[in-house]
């Protein structure tokens, strides 16, 4: 009797363990229980115009540290590269933010975040905050920053948190009052349009020296810490929406939420605008990116985009999100010290002088055009030419 228990208990655990195992794959992630409804989303864009400008960080900061710091902190430059913006019709910039200033001077953070916010005012110019990111170098340290790399695209942006955090689901509780802070602060705030959340959470870097400290199963983690900050910033109740940007996988997929990852599902059903990056050199990728991410029906935003050496240009890319009211976000503004006129590949390979072609960003330091039929091109979109 007692042997024949003991293989009915067996078989007993086999089953439920593998009946566990298999609808562990199928299951949904949380969807948040204060996501906006498809209304509410659609009465708030409906009121906005069509929005158009660039990922904003000023030419004389390497990364998100520089950019904030009170020692390098720069509202001169700032204001002076804001206006230039503003002269292209720009009226929305998204704007990189990092959990480690907050540590360091929550209270000279937030000041400093209002003088950015009241200059972005004086010019027309919205803010979409961007909390966190996976991309790039992954141990962030504050203080000096390192001088960059000659030709060398984003040779000094830092991951936020960065890998000790993201890595270790025991100190995520350590980001709550930075998240919570921040959002708290300019929950009500109409200088600020909608908050990004999470850059390409998930994105692993492959950069020299710089892969072996990065977060082994980066995915489950980033995962993790995704759905804690948006349970934060939901707590919060912001009046302005949330999004996090898919940005890979097979885009045949994006349109299907029971096709995708756990972590892109997760994006796309707690995002209140659906926002997206669209490096693609070949135009119908993001025509086909457009098309499924409609079906959700959410306003979309285009956070990240211009990629000149596939093709991926203002001249077209452009139309195609103005014709369907997307907000138009790209990559890079003034070629300054994050050295984005270089292209990704300038990582393991050698460029000794500035590329024929830019990758991203638009002016030079001194407010001159990488070319000036861009530049009217981008005027006439927007409804600037003289």
């Amino acid at each position: 009797m007692k042997t024949i228990w003991v293989c009915m208990l067996f078989l007993l655990t086999l089953a439920c363990g593998g009946r566990n195992a298999k609808n562990e794959g199928k299951q949904l992630p949380e969807k948040e229980s204060r996501i906006w409804s498809v209304e509410k989303a659609w009465d708030w864009y409906d009121q906005q115009p069509w929005y158009v400008g660039t990922n904003f960080n000023p030419s004389t900061s390497i990364n998100q540290l520089e950019f904030w710091q009170e020692a390098t902190f720069d509202p001169e430059t700032i204001d002076r590269e804001l206006k230039w913006s503003a002269d292209l019709g720009m009226n929305l910039h998204r704007v990189y933010l990092h959990n480690l200033l907050w540590e360091q001077d929550s209270t000279g953070f937030l000041k400093r975040l209002d003088i950015y916010l009241d200059l972005a005012q004086k010019h027309h110019v919205k803010t979409m905050f961007v909390l966190l990111d996976d991309v790039w170098h992954p141990i962030p340290k504050l203080g000096i920053q390192p001088e960059p790399v000659p030709h060398v695209h984003n040779s000094g942006w830092v991951q936020a948190p960065g890998a000790p955090i993201l890595g270790d689901s025991t100190r995520h509780h350590e980001l709550e009052p930075y998240i919570k802070g921040v959002v708290g602060h300019f929950g009500n705030d109409d200088r600020v349009l909608l908050w990004d959340v999470y850059n390409e959470p998930d994105n692993v870097a492959g950069q020299p020296g710089r892969s072996k400290l990065e977060v082994e199963n980066k995915h489950i983690f980033s995962l993790k810490l995704l759905t804690k900050v948006m349970r934060w910033a939901r707590e919060v109740n912001p009046s302005q929406p949330l999004t996090t940007g898919i940005w890979k996988g097979n885009i045949a997929h994006w349109g299907t939420p029971d096709s995708l990852p756990p972590l892109d599902r997760y994006m796309i059903l707690n995002s209140d605008v659906i926002s997206f990056h669209a490096y693609d050199g070949n135009l119908e990728n993001i025509k086909l990116k457009i098309a499924e991410l409609k079906k959700y029906n959410r306003p979309l935003f285009c956070s990240e985009y211009l990629a000149r050496g596939v093709g991926n240009t203002f001249q077209n890319v452009l139309p195609i999100l103005k014709k369907e009211k997307i907000a138009a976000i790209n990559w890079g503004f003034v070629s300054g010290k994050t050295n984005t006129i270089y292209p990704w590949k300038s990582w393991d390979s050698t460029f000794t002088s500035e590329p024929k072609i830019w990758h991203h960003d638009i002016l030079r330091q001194d407010g001159t055009p990488y070319s000036i039929e861009e530049i009217k091109y981008i005027k006439e979109l927007t409804g600037h030419l003289p």
